[in-house]
């Protein structure tokens, strides 16, 4: 009995240990920079000819857009900037290769005027073809240029009609830019070959895919997405690390996006002055079909090729994305003028395409890098990686151990009181 009570004790002492440790967290992450700039969304409707079915509450599919417009145009963030554009809305013959060039702008990315976009949408009836890949192309056009948010909302109620131009590939092409844009789908009843182009396309630039059946469901999805934009974001920056480090570009701290390989490896430098610590992760997404079994590894290596610290994940296909981080911190120096160490981050992938998957352009590659002020010294890091709460676990750890020793020599001492009554 004596036994697990005591036993009973320690677990509850590492308990609080460990809660301790999940309140008190030794460092700070790096502040998020928020995107001064007007976030820009352009709406992506698909008018072609099938939109004319009547299967979304006793009405057409045009006409549960119309209305889904209509609602989010009036509940639009004053902040946001706003566009429309359409695909299939104005070519109503049989000619593939004029009716796959049918996309236009139907209300330009910009302040809205609510008045002049509900105008514009009431003049769409269902037309035309299917060109999805043009019309993403051009709507990532329209949304050039800023810092700010860019956000696709395409709804469609079939699958591309302008093959060999896949859409897909068109969405991995807009993501391998690295303008920070996303594309959100919705399929408006969609069959099985839809619902997975529409979700390969959200998935290649780290957007949403949604099932709609119903008129409410649509303009409140709509609506989620337009918010979503006007959330405070940072905005990745697009950079191209090199297959050596003496060649690698130089990164401050920030998040950055980039391309690479399968099974290659890409260098990024980064300078650490004396007192300051390197901090950095990465994640690489498979935005296409993938071999089960892949990692990805992190290193920090000197300028010649030594290893100072590594980081590893892995995979083995429940996942889609792979990430890893490590931290490094600079010994400060006596010397005021030292020169800073130029650290060399090497990312390198263990992905292998499936059978028959394009392996261009590479999968897409997130890096976070955050130099900031180091802990008291270097040790401090690698004391667990609890920085400066290490004394605080251990005086919780001792609390707990002192703890446990008082509370079974008091259970002894009433269990012999017991014994003697």
């Amino acid at each position: 009995m004596i036994t697990r009570q005591r036993l009973a004790a320690g677990i509850c002492a590492l308990l609080a240990t460990l809660s301790a440790g999940v309140a008190f967290p030794a460092g700070a992450v790096a502040d998020e920079t928020d995107s001064t700039a007007s976030p820009k969304v352009e709406l992506v409707l698909d008018v072609s000819g099938s939109m004319s079915a009547k299967d979304i509450d006793g009405g057409s599919r045009m006409a549960a857009a119309k209305q889904a417009f209509n609602e989010v145009l009036d509940a639009t963030p004053e902040e946001v900037q706003l566009g429309i554009r359409t695909l299939g809305a104005n070519y109503h013959g049989n000619d593939r290769k004029t009716g796959c060039k049918d996309t236009a702008q139907l209300y330009p990315v910009g302040t809205l005027n609510r008045t002049e976009a509900k105008a514009a949408v009431a003049t769409l009836q269902p037309t035309g073809w299917t060109p999805i890949g043009p019309a993403l192309l051009k709507a990532a056009d329209d949304l050039n240029g800023g810092d700010g948010t860019r956000r696709i909302v395409l709804i469609s109620d079939g699958e591309d009609t302008c093959q060999p131009l896949d859409p897909c590939e068109v969405a991995r092409e807009i993501a391998a830019k690295g303008i920070g844009l996303t594309i959100d789908t919705l399929g408006l009843v969609p069959d099985a070959k839809t619902r997975d182009q529409l979700s390969c396309i959200a998935d290649a630039t780290g957007g949403t895919y949604t099932s709609v059946q119903h008129k409410e469901e649509l303009s409140d999805r709509v609506g989620q997405l337009v918010d979503r934009a006007a959330d405070p974001v940072v905005t990745p920056v697009a950079t191209e690390g090199t297959a050596q480090c003496s060649s690698a570009p130089t990164l401050k701290s920030g998040l950055y996006t980039d391309r690479e390989e399968f099974g290659k490896q890409r260098f990024y430098r980064v300078d650490v002055n004396p007192g300051q610590e390197l901090r950095a992760s990465v994640s690489v997404g498979a935005d296409r079909e993938v071999n089960p079994d892949y990692g990805v590894l992190l290193r920090a290596v000197t300028v010649h090729g030594r290893e100072i610290v590594r980081g590893e994940g892995t995979g083995n296909g429940r996942a889609d994305v792979i990430s890893t981080g490590l931290r490094y911190p600079k010994a400060e120096s006596d010397d005021d003028n030292a020169p800073a160490e130029t650290v060399c981050l090497q990312v390198t992938n263990s992905f292998s395409a499936a059978s028959g998957v394009k392996t261009t352009p590479g999968l897409p590659l997130e890096l976070t890098v955050d130099v900031v002020d180091a802990p008291s010294s270097s040790s401090d890091v690698a004391s667990f990686g609890l920085g400066r709460g290490w004394w605080l676990l251990g005086a919780l750890v001792l609390t707990g151990f002192v703890a446990g020793l008082l509370w079974g020599w008091l259970s002894r001492w009433r269990l012999a009181v017991w014994r003697t009554n």
